[in-house]
């Protein structure tokens, strides 16, 4: 409704020379019709599943090694009606595309769920169609044994939010558990209104640590935390030529120094280094062979004008004004 596109997002990654996997995301259920989001953000049905046909058409790319894939993504399962998210799974289907949502996050979500739908959280998805190996769903803090052995039975990915979660205080998703059925997790940030860091490698120390809170000191290696960053992210993409350096996989890596202030006196186990210490950003990255971050800095940006331009559009929202482009 405000005027932003996927088409936005996919430019500014395609400038940038990196992987991305666009969602288009959706709200058609107002506060006025008994749903979550407000009024002002929602779209009607069938302009997003119009939309939703252009995007897949006009950008997805289905070979291995793709820069740019697309996914369907309503926001919610309660921000949405249950027909859009049956028809966004069959749509998704035919064109052979991932399916995404935010699922089981809170407990305020499963009792709305339960007084709405007279089911849980997973219980509804699954009964339109939302689980399976072309599936993955944000958070899924609040599972059951049950519904753990579902989602690993079918193979439906979870990527799991760490530091959108403590943040929120919607709880300690149960990853050990996730890892032990076999139900296919990775590492996300959320977004920015509930992540102010979205940091990849932050999230996979807290990831390693709140699961450490929830299960003992030997819940989660910090080679394990690695794997549900790298290995673990690729599987819920459906990808399999990303996620580790070998022959045949996409070249896309990061390296970090080693000299670094932050890793002094932990150099005998780098790898738990960059995981236990404070968390750095990368000195190198290499996307699809091509180098995009070189000595910390993003190649070919000029970053002091966005991030006086970011700083502008923030003060504009937080007085509700529009800033003239």
């Amino acid at each position: 409704p405000n005027g932003s596109r996927i088409d936005d997002e996919i430019r500014a990654a395609q400038e940038l020379g990196i992987r991305f996997h666009a969602t288009r995301g959706s709200m058609s259920l107002g506060e006025s019709q008994g749903g979550l989001p407000p009024d002002s953000v929602v779209e009607s049905e069938a302009d997003i599943l119009k939309d939703s046909q252009r995007a897949i058409e006009t950008f997805h790319q289905p070979q291995r090694h793709s820069m740019v894939r697309v996914a369907l993504a309503p926001c919610s399962p309660f921000s949405v009606t249950p027909d859009l998210m049956r028809e966004s799974a069959a749509m998704a289907r035919s064109y052979g595309v991932r399916l995404h949502t935010h699922l089981a996050e809170t407990l305020d979500e499963e009792q709305f769920c339960l007084e709405t739908f007279g089911q849980r959280p997973v219980d509804y998805v699954e009964s339109l169609g939302w689980t399976g190996n072309d599936v993955w769903h944000a958070h899924c803090v609040h599972m059951s044994e049950r519904e753990i052995a579902l989602f690993a039975r079918t193979s439906t990915g979870v990527a799991h939010c760490p530091n959108s979660n403590m943040r929120l205080g919607s709880g300690i998703a149960p990853v050990v558990a996730w890892r032990e059925a076999g139900v296919p997790a990775g590492l996300g940030v959320d977004g920015s209104a509930s992540n102010d860091s979205s940091h990849m490698l932050a999230e996979a120390r807290q990831a390693m640590l709140l699961q450490r809170v929830r299960g003992g000191a030997g819940a989660m290696s910090a080679q394990g935390a690695l794997e549900l960053a790298t290995l673990g992210g690729a599987a819920v993409l459906g990808r399999d030529d990303i996620g580790a350096l070998v022959p045949g996989m996409a070249a896309d890596f990061i390296a970090y120094r080693q000299d670094r202030l932050e890793f002094t006196g932990a150099q005998h186990d780098p790898l738990a280094a960059l995981v236990f210490c404070t968390p750095v950003n990368v000195d190198l990255s290499v996307v699809n062979g091509q180098v995009r971050v070189k000595d910390g800095w993003i190649v070919d940006l000029d970053l002091p004008p966005l991030i006086q331009r970011h700083n502008a559009i923030s003060r504009a929202m937080i007085r509700d004004e529009l800033l003239p482009r």
